[in-house]
This record gives C-alpha cells, structure tokens and sequence, in this order.
C-alpha cells in the first residue's frame, strides 16, 4: 500500500514523456541507437543534393535525380503476397541524346556500346529488382547506370607498330603450325588405307 503513491507518479511521469498508452497498457522503449536518434532530419524523399563538379574528372558520379524518370512496378519472382501489394521493381529511364550531364564524349561512346538498348524513342532504360526494397533497387539502379558510364569513360589503348607486328607474327607462325599438323593426319589417314587398283 505505501508503494501506492510511487507506482501513480511514476505512471504520470511515463505518460508525459508520450511512451505510455493508457488503452494498451505498455510501455514503448526507444533504444539511444534507434534510426530517429542517429539520424534525426533524415527521411526518403529524393532530392538532389548540392553539388560541385570537379574540373578533372569527366563523370563524377553524380547523378542528378530530376534529370530521369523513375517508375515503381510489382516485381517478379517469387515473394509471396508481398510481390502483389508491394511496387519494388524500378525502371529508371531517360534520353541518352539529350543527357547533358554526361560529357559528350561519353555520350557518344555509350551511343555506340549500348545503341541496341534504346527504345524507339531514345530512352536508355535500367531496371533492378533484385531486393525487396524499393530504395535498394533504386540504389542498385543508379550504380548500374553509373558502372555504364564510366565504362564508358575508359579509353583503350591502342597498341604500337612494332607489338602488332609481334602479334601477327604469333598468328602467321599458329595457323602455318595448325596447317602442318593437318597434312601430317591427313597423310597418316591416307596410308592406313589399303591400295587400290589404281596403286597397284
């Protein structure tokens, strides 16, 4: 009975703080590592952060979000109810002609690499659903494009004179050896063979 008092204020106390229901009767506790503490502003909306290109990279990496289409669809494969209710895939698309945050050179480059890709109307389109998550896929979608464009970005060098020279000389010198070897069977076939009339 004398704990009466102290069971009703510390019930008032936990009330107050908003982690307390009356209806249900429990109490909620939030962990001091909990998503809302770590990271109090945050939130998924997408937004485009501010950012500064570096004047010696030709991509950066940066992608800019209003700049592309993103559409969620349901995503294939198995998962239950939750593939029905849930639009998890994502298809991120956008005009491979008139990107102007890609350098041309590379615009140019990935026109010729990946030109069977396009739609009708010029779109590039990446789509991801490996994950449950929409955000992931997003994620996973922006890395794709992102490993296509600096792919893209890579230019080949080109041998010189004299390694090329190098180069058909191994194949001139493999082809002659594979011809040779081919007339050795073909001889060694032809004299298993019994003579014929006309050998004789």
């Amino acid at each position: 009975m004398a704990f009466i008092p102290l069971r009703l204020s510390l019930l008032r106390l936990v009330s107050q703080n908003g982690s307390f229901s009356t209806l249900q009767r429990t109490i909620s506790y939030k962990s001091a590592i909990s998503l809302n503490t770590l990271y109090p502003n945050s939130s998924l909306k997408l937004t485009t952060p501010a950012f500064t290109p570096n004047s010696d990279e030709k991509f950066s990496g940066f992608i800019p979000l209003n700049k592309v289409d993103i559409s969620y669809s349901a995503s294939s494969g198995p998962g239950g109810q939750n593939v029905n209710k849930v639009h998890t895939k994502v298809d991120l698309r956008f005009k491979l002609d008139e990107a102007d945050w890609i350098p041309t050179d590379i615009r140019e480059k990935m026109l010729q690499t990946h030109g069977k890709k396009l739609t009708k109307e010029g779109y590039l389109i990446v789509r991801s659903d490996i994950t449950r998550s929409q955000q992931l896929n997003l994620a996973d979608c922006l890395r794709k494009l992102r490993s296509m464009i600096r792919n893209s970005a890579i230019t080949e060098s080109k041998p010189d004179p004299e390694t090329e020279e190098r180069i058909r000389q191994r194949h001139l010198k493999a082809s002659r050896l594979r011809v040779s070897i081919k007339r050795e069977e073909a001889y060694k076939r032809a004299m298993r063979r019994p003579p014929t009339v006309v050998d004789l």
